[in-house]
């Protein structure tokens, strides 16, 4: 099922996604843009993020592509000058960059290199981000709404050998929490949202088809099927929009049911 909105929450409004040079960010952004807002896409590699960028504006939409790294604070606090600095303000950031690195390793064998490389993006990456983007929002009379993405592996973890993932993406949604209760005084709404299996190259085991992977969520999500990129979209910007005022520090997990 494919979900495309004809709403358009986000007019005039900023929304910044980082990791969006392909997969949930930039199907993340794609929906942002939809909905009206000016998107900036964020990320290491510029070519992606430009690709991005010409379907938000073969559509019609605006965009701006600002290539950063998210374990940089200095990056992160360029980024966010860039966002304002090109549209006047960032109402909406969505912190969906992340990374796993030695799946199929048991804990014992996880390397370290890939055990720190994990820390690095998915949790330090995402405090970084969250620090810039509180400055900016806790200045504009009317705050802003950021959206962190966990993973439902850091709710229930039910694969073997994604023991580093985990950890990291559980850190999301509690950092998600702390961060919620310590700004929303500031007029930052701040929540995340843990996707189940999706329709991108992470929801793949190595070597399998997408016939194989079909047969194998029929029978491991209760749905019988992976999310869309679109329908994780659908929750971030639920959560980002004002339909969303009261939600504030909660994890929505969207997995078909498999953390039921």
């Amino acid at each position: 099922m494919t979900t495309t909105s004809t709403r358009a929450r986000f007019t005039g409004r900023t929304a910044l996604v980082t990791g969006a040079g392909g997969g949930i960010g930039r199907g993340i952004a794609l929906a942002f843009a939809r909905e009206g807002a000016n998107v900036v896409v964020a990320g290491r590699r510029k070519e992606p993020l430009a690709k991005t960028v010409a379907l938000i504006e073969g559509a019609g939409g605006k965009a701006l592509a600002v290539t950063a790294d998210v374990t940089s604070a200095d990056d992160l606090r360029t980024l966010v000058r860039a966002a304002v600095d090109r549209f006047g303000s960032l109402d909406v950031a969505v912190n969906n960059a992340g990374v796993l690195t030695g799946r199929g390793r048991l804990t014992a064998d996880l390397p370290e290199e890939d055990w720190r490389t994990m820390l690095d993006i998915n949790v330090t990456g995402v405090l970084l981000a969250l620090q810039a983007e509180v400055a900016q929002m806790r200045t504009q009379p009317d705050g802003g709404a950021i959206v962190n993405i966990a993973s439902r592996i850091g709710v229930h973890s039910r694969l073997r050998g994604t023991t580093g993932y985990a950890v990291t993406k559980a850190a999301v949604s509690v950092l998600s929490r702390g961060a919620a209760l310590d700004h929303i005084a500031d007029g930052v709404r701040i929540n995340a949202v843990s996707p189940g299996p999706t329709a991108t190259d992470m929801s793949f085991k190595p070597g399998e088809s997408e016939t194989d992977r079909a047969d194998r969520m029929r029978t491991e999500v209760p749905l019988g099927r992976v999310s869309t990129v679109e329908e994780i979209a659908a929750a971030v910007l639920y959560l980002a929009s004002d339909d969303a005022a009261s939600v504030v520090g909660t994890d929505l997990v969207v997995d078909g049911g498999s953390t039921a």
